[in-house]
């Protein structure tokens, strides 16, 4: 019985579930101690943990596990994002975010392409590609900073809605320039009704499967099932993803539009009452605890420390252009035809910095890797340079900017204390 392949893959999950809780509740004390970003040691941890040196996980050895982990992580952390988006806030900045996760993807692809096109040996269609798959900003990276930082609402609003939106324009783009490689051919019809369907089955799930749920863990008459509110939080994420992507839509964006709709049901007059309301936050804490430690220990498994130390210098360049050329060009000129939000220099300066790379443009580099498109190894190490630099450097150092730049939302607060005092 033991011997089953069933048998073997769930000791596989189990196993895995152990090393990350452990490894994960360790270093998670670490970061309040060391007042560093969790992300951070949980990346580290995992290409401790991995094939680059102790070979305890290896992605090669768990491949369903591995998905599962990261597929239904980064919907959890996204449908948490989505839950902290307050409609009235994000209805100012639309232009800015509507901007940043379709125009903002196809500049930092192009300039980014560009650029790798004269550090790397690579035709400009492998070079564009590169620029594609790093050119998302990734929620599950962010979310999770800005629960430890407490940033303005206007610009962290902003900066998780870009994320959560730019994924389907950044994997639309990949799929589109992977199509052009491997078969020359190219339809830009083709490629903008895909984005079209995915965007809108992506908003339409999300919509209904908010809004369905919210309903019924109600306090109205409908609301049968709201002693049940911490489990459906769970189930929410999982059907709107289903069945979102099985309508080949965007299965993330459609579980932000359902955090969106939960975190704004009082607007549509639908509240939980209270017992059911804080055991649902209690879980949905622990649950999106368990995930930020997985997700982020499983990707630093996934570093390839033999490509990156071949490719690490022309790779590391190409990830300074992306963090001090593209992503400034792009907030610049995405926020600029947005007079409604009024951003401020030390505003947009914080966007420019705060781009964090992390699971989507890894799981895109998988499939490049296991097609071996040209220059899939050049692929792999400018992504996981992208990773390690991003989420090492800017998100340690997203706190000390916002401060720098009197972001913080705890200024409001004093502020206010002072004017009342006054």
């Amino acid at each position: 019985m033991e011997n089953t392949m069933e048998a073997i893959a769930t000791n596989n999950l189990l196993f895995i579930f152990s090393v990350v809780v452990v490894t994960g509740i360790i270093l998670g004390k670490v970061s309040e101690l060391i007042k560093l970003p969790d992300v951070i040691l949980y990346l580290i941890a995992g290409i401790i943990i991995g094939p680059a040196v102790l070979n305890i996980i290896s992605i090669e050895s768990f491949p369903i596990e591995n998905n599962l982990i990261l597929t239904f992580g980064s919907a959890f952390i996204l449908y948490e994002g989505g839950r902290e988006i307050n409609l009235k806030v994000l209805n100012k900045v639309k232009v800015s975010v509507g901007l940043l996760a379709t125009l903002g993807v196809v500049i930092s692809a192009v300039v980014v392409g560009f650029a790798t096109s004269k550090i790397f040996p690579v035709s400009i269609m492998t070079a564009l590609l590169i620029g594609a798959v790093i050119a998302s900003t990734d929620p599950a990276a962010l979310i999770p900073v800005f629960k430890q930082v407490a940033i303005k609402d206007k610009i962290k609003q902003t900066v998780v809605s870009e994320s959560a939106f730019n994924d389907a324009v950044g994997a639309i783009l990949v799929s589109t320039l992977l199509a052009v490689i491997t078969s020359g051919s190219f339809s830009l019809a083709e490629s903008g009704k895909e984005l079209v369907v995915s965007v809108v089955v992506g908003l339409i799930v999300g919509v209904a499967v908010g809004l369905l749920f919210s309903l019924l863990i109600s306090d109205k008459k409908w609301g049968v099932f709201h002693s049940y509110a911490p489990i459906i939080s769970v189930l929410k994420v999982a059907l709107a993803y289903e069945i979102a992507t099985k309508l080949h839509g965007s299965g993330y964006m459609a579980v932000f539009i359902t955090g969106l709709i939960a975190g704004n049901k009082k607007l549509f007059g639908l509240w939980v009452p209270e017992v059911d309301f804080h055991a649902e936050h209690l879980f949905r804490e622990s649950v999106g605890a368990l995930c930020r430690m997985a997700i982020f220990i499983v990707l630093g498994t996934h570093v390839d420390l033999a490509s990156l130390g071949q490719y690490w210098l022309p790779s590391l360049l190409v990830v300074l252009v992306l963090m001090f050329v593209a992503r400034p060009l792009v907030v610049l000129i995405c926020t600029a035809f947005d007079r409604e939000a009024k951003w401020s220099f030390k505003d947009k300066l914080f966007m420019m910095w705060v781009r964090e790379t992390g699971v989507i443009p890894a799981a895109l580099s998988g499939i490049i890797v296991s097609m071996q498109v040209e220059g899939y190894q050049i692929i792999s190490s400018v992504v996981f340079m992208t990773i390690l630099i991003t989420l090492i450097v800017q998100a340690s150092t997203t706190k000390l900017l916002a401060k720098k730049l009197d972001l913080l939302e705890e200024d409001d607060n004093e502020n206010i204390k002072t004017e009342n005092a006054a």
